[in-house]
């Protein structure tokens, strides 16, 4: 009598947690208040990514202003960038959607999946079931944290890169006005392009800093906001792996296949 009054017990338990779950955690956890802070981050990011551009962009009109085709070729590679940057964008926009979706798969599905595992694990007094449970729970805080953990560790390389960002958004700024400036006076700038002095020079070298200090500041974006994010899930997948025992390929996981065939032996044996 003692023994099912604790498995009613744990049976009660594990459904309040899995109604919790389902619904006042899921619902905190894919609220906008809650990721407040990592949805400012992003807008911020994504706000100087689009100052990027646009001072990419200018830069390369005004450089076609210079005549002759001296700029041509660096005009050509700053528009080329603008794909890029537009991959930045779209990874931005996929972290700040990621942050309520694996909340919600997390709390709505694999939390409850893990209850109704452990539930099962009681009424068949079977261990493996309740381990599966623990692992399946586990997992679905592993994939909750996944992408606070990215934008965290990015976080770091972009406040250390941003002084360097700024600079870079400046220089451009001042030297897409001087061109501008001196595109004005078409005789002056046929002057300079037309003979190797000193002002043309450090025009020339003004306008390789400009793409150089472009195509540094994409591959760090491109960093923080692809490539960090896709190590962090592929860590969080080996960890779980190798540290929980969870083969995340369950069509072919043979302890989940046990775990059925066991089953099906029960109820063929009560038959």
């Amino acid at each position: 009598m003692e023994d099912r009054s604790k498995t009613i017990l744990l049976i009660i338990i594990s459904l309040m947690i899995a109604a919790a779950s389902a619904t006042v955690v899921t619902r905190k956890v894919t609220s906008v208040k809650f990721h407040h802070s990592a949805i400012e981050s992003l807008e911020e990011k994504r706000a100087n990514v689009l100052e990027l551009m646009a001072v990419c962009t200018a830069s390369s009109a005004a450089i076609t202003l210079i005549p002759g085709d001296a700029g041509t070729p660096i005009a050509d590679k700053l528009a080329d960038l603008s794909s890029y940057f537009i991959i930045v964008i779209s990874a931005i926009y996929l972290e700040k959607y990621l942050l309520t979706i694996t909340g919600y798969a997390a709390f709505s599905f694999l939390i409850p999946l893990a209850c109704l595992a452990f539930i099962v694990s009681v009424v068949m007094k079977n261990k493996s079931w309740s381990y599966l449970s623990v692992k399946m729970a586990l997992f679905g805080l592993a994939l909750f944290a996944i992408v606070p953990a990215s934008m965290k560790i990015s976080g770091v390389i972009e406040d250390t890169y941003q002084t360097s960002l700024e600079e870079t958004v400046q220089a451009a700024k001042k030297t897409t006005e001087e061109i501008e400036e001196g595109s004005k006076d078409e005789g002056l700038w046929e002057g300079i392009w037309s003979s190797i002095t000193s002002e043309a020079r450090d025009i020339s070298e003004d306008l390789r800093n400009t793409l150089n200090n472009m195509v540094e500041a994409i591959a760090v974006m491109l960093v923080t906001s692809c490539l960090i994010p896709i190590l962090v899930l592929f860590f969080f997948f080996w960890l779980v792996k190798m540290v929980l025992g969870v083969d995340l390929d369950f069509a072919s996981n043979e302890k989940v296949k046990g775990y059925f065939r066991k089953g099906k032996a029960k109820k063929s044996r009560q038959g």
